[in-house]
């Protein structure tokens, strides 16, 4: 349905070193920046581009809005979280645990105050 999400950042290699950590915790591949300077994260089909607003306002969040990402295992759950926080995200919510239809989650706020989760597939 989607062929990518787009969000804004207002110091993008604050948002590389944040997103290179956690999709590396997954077992994807760092960003790369293309020649309009946005970063783009692919990873099984999915991409993630994050840029700096071309309105040149500053980027905000959106409140309520949450981004979800996939991942293979609770181990790579856990990963991304840790390596979400040692990056300059922030931890929020609940602490990653096992939710009742057994999918492992993790929510994080990136270092712009974007709101992440990662889970896993249920296990049951």
């Amino acid at each position: 349905m989607f062929t990518h999400v787009m969000i804004g950042s207002n110091d993008l290699v604050r948002a590389r070193s944040f997103y290179d950590a956690t999709f590396t915790a997954l077992g994807g591949k760092p960003g790369e920046m293309d020649a309009r300077g946005r970063l783009i994260y692919t990873h099984e089909g999915g991409r993630l581009m994050i840029t700096k607003p071309i309105d040149g306002n500053p980027a905000t969040v959106a409140n309520g809005g949450t981004i979800g990402i996939a991942a293979a295992s609770p181990d790579h759950v856990l990963a991304w979280h840790a390596s979400g926080i040692a990056h300059g995200g922030t931890a929020i919510e609940s602490p990653p645990r096992e939710r009742p239809n057994g999918s492992f989650v993790a929510y994080l706020r990136d270092p712009d105050g974007n709101k992440l989760t990662a889970r896993s597939q249920p296990t049951r």
